[in-house]
């Protein structure tokens, strides 16, 4: 197991150093840099451009060097903990993210909570009431949360919640408390207006892992040591529980790999749709604007999550089992 577990970390820095050469170089594929976008706004706007400014500010952000060395200066400073000068906010990158990244933790964490509750004994149900009314009916609503757009049921929602009641549902809090510090009032509005975005964003992952649950619980009632189990006379619940169950929710920690940055990401269409104050609207406004240091620190910390959250699941799945971690490599 240690072998299994030193060869996964060893895959980890080839890795990202991979991925952090493919952020960088997208980032900087389209035409121009930053200045140039900011100068295009101050045309379009109707106000004058000064050249020698323009080129000040190049050099000052140092768009003027190659792009080795502006690669080779982020990196070096990202791995000290330095994200950057976000050039669009004029502050540092970890202040800019620092104070929407609370937010969609929240936002995350109560979406996948939603998830599991509701999720694990729907799927259980359909798995065990196999082609009943029950099963038919769930299934037709699992797949039509899977086909509905989460972008388009919040224009639905936001539609009826306005016409019909003649309330917003839109963003995270109260008007008033946006750019304040954290008071009762405060946590209150975040709570009232959470309701919202977590069905939203939930309903999809709600609805496939519903389908994933019934899929491979299915596949697992089939098997022998299930028969022989109930011709041992052992009661349905825990002949449910001990092996069939557990066996079928391989899939559920290898989730570990895309849950951590989906927590950190959030839904970014969902978020821009519903006003969310969440990380998502921000780094697409960063990619927009080509604040590369904004955008890039940001998509190489989501890359990293992601390293580590696979890292994490293939060591639970060599822990829960066996067969994954012997065929990885790993010594009996």
């Amino acid at each position: 197991m240690f072998r299994y577990i030193i060869t996964r970390i060893g895959a980890m820095i080839p890795t990202l150093l991979l991925a952090s050469i493919v952020i960088f170089t997208i980032i900087q594929l389209p035409p121009g840099d930053y200045v140039e976008t900011y100068i295009g706004e101050l045309i379009a706007s109707g106000e004058s451009v000064d050249l020698e400014r323009a080129q000040y500010l190049r050099e000052e952000y140092g768009l003027d060097q190659p792009m080795i060395q502006r690669y080779l200066l982020w990196i070096g400073n990202f791995v000290t903990g330095d994200f950057g000068y976000s050039f669009e906010y004029q502050r540092p990158v970890s202040e800019v993210v620092g104070n929407r990244l609370w937010l969609t933790i929240m936002v995350s964490f109560a979406t996948i909570i939603l998830t599991w509750v509701i999720a694990f004994p729907i799927g259980i149900y359909s798995a065990t009431h196999q082609y009943s009314w029950g099963d038919y009916g769930l299934t037709f609503f699992g797949l039509l949360g899977l086909a509905t757009p989460n972008f388009l049921l919040a224009l639905v929602m936001m539609y009826f919640a306005q016409t019909i009641f003649g309330v917003s549902i839109g963003g995270l809090m109260d008007a008033e408390y946006i750019d304040q510090p954290m008071s009762w009032g405060k946590f209150k509005s975040i709570l009232e207006h959470l309701i919202v975005p977590t069905i939203v964003i939930g309903t999809s992952g709600t609805a496939a892992m519903i389908r994933r649950i019934r899929a491979n619980l299915l596949d697992e009632l089939q098997k022998q040591y299930v028969v022989t189990a109930r011709a041992k006379g052992v009661p349905p619940f825990k002949a449910l529980v001990k092996y069939p169950l557990r066996m079928s929710l391989n899939f559920f920690v290898a989730d570990i790999g895309s849950l951590l940055p989906s927590i950190i990401s959030g839904a970014e269409i969902v978020a821009i749709v519903l006003s969310l104050q969440t990380t998502g609207p921000l780094l697409i406004a960063a990619l927009q604007s080509q604040d590369m240091y904004l955008a890039g620190s940001f998509l190489m910390f989501l890359a990293t999550l992601t390293v580590i959250g696979v890292l994490v699941s293939d060591i639970a799945l060599g822990f829960l089992d066996p067969r994954i971690r012997l065929s990885g490599g790993a010594e009996k």
